[in-house]
C-alpha cells in the first residue's frame, strides 16, 4: 500500500511540475509579445486552457512567474557553462564548450531572452539581486576560460569581451534569416573570432 501511495505521489509531483513549466512557456512567450505589463493573468491562463485564478494553483502572482522564469534562466546558464568547463578537456574546449552552450540556449529560448532583455526591471530588488549575481558569476567563468586561452588579455578586457559575445549571441531572438543549423554553426564561429579563438576551434 506504501507502495502505491509513493508511486501515485511522485506522479501527482510529475504532472505538477511539467503544469508549471507549461505555465511559464506559455507566460514566456506572451511576455515576449505583448510585454510583462501587457498580458494579465487570465491572457495566460487562457494560453494553457484554464482560468486566470486557477493559475494561482501553481504561482501566487504573474510577478511570480516572471521571477522564476528569470531567475531560473540565469541558473540554468551559469550550471550548465560551469558542467561544461569542467568536463571539458582544455582550455581551448571548455571555450568552446561555453560558446556552443550559449548559442545552443540562445537558439531554443529567444522568447525568455527577450523577456529578460526587456522586464528584468520589474522584477522585485530582491529578485533582480539574484539574477543579477548568477549573471555575475557566469560572466567570470567566461572570463576565467578566456584568459587561460588568451593569456594577453586582462581581466577588465577579458570581461568586456565576453559581455561583447554573450550580447552577439543574444541577438538571435531577433533574426529569422537563417535556420537553427545554419544560425547556430555561423554564431559559434563569429563568437570563436570575435573572441580571438576562431583558429584554434
Amino acid at each position: 500500500m506504501t507502495e502505491k501511495v509513493t508511486a501515485a505521489g511522485a506522479a501527482d509531483a510529475e504532472r505538477s511540475l511539467s503544469r508549471r513549466d507549461q505555465i511559464l512557456q506559455a507566460a514566456s512567450e506572451l511576455f515576449a509579445r505583448y510585454g510583462f505589463h501587457g498580458v494579465g493573468i487570465d491572457d495566460i491562463g487562457a494560453a494553457v486552457g484554464v482560468s486566470g485564478p486557477a493559475l494561482y494553483r501553481h504561482f501566487r502572482s504573474k510577478d511570480a512567474m516572471l521571477a522564476e522564469m528569470l531567475t531560473g534562466i540565469s541558473d540554468k546558464l551559469l550550471l550548465g557553462g560551469r558542467s561544461r568547463v569542467d568536463t571539458a578537456g582544455d582550455p581551448e574546449a571548455a571555450l568552446d564548450e561555453l560558446v556552443r552552450w550559449h548559442v545552443e540556449f540562445a537558439l531554443t529560448n529567444p522568447a525568455l531572452i527577450t523577456v529578460h532583455l526587456r522586464d528584468l526591471d520589474s522584477l522585485s530588488e530582491p529578485d533582480r539581486h539574484r539574477v543579477r549575481e548568477s549573471q555575475r558569476s557566469y560572466v567570470e567563468v567566461w572570463v576565467r576560460v578566456l584568459r587561460t586561452v588568451r593569456q594577453d588579455l586582462d581581466e577588465h578586457t577579458a570581461r568586456a569581451a565576453a559581455h561583447a559575445v554573450i550580447g552577439l549571441i543574444n541577438s538571435t531572438p531577433y533574426s529569422a534569416h537563417l535556420d537553427v543549423a545554419a544560425m547556430s554553426a555561423l554564431l559559434h564561429r563569429m563568437a570563436l573570432d570575435a573572441l580571438g579563438a576562431g583558429h584554434r576551434s
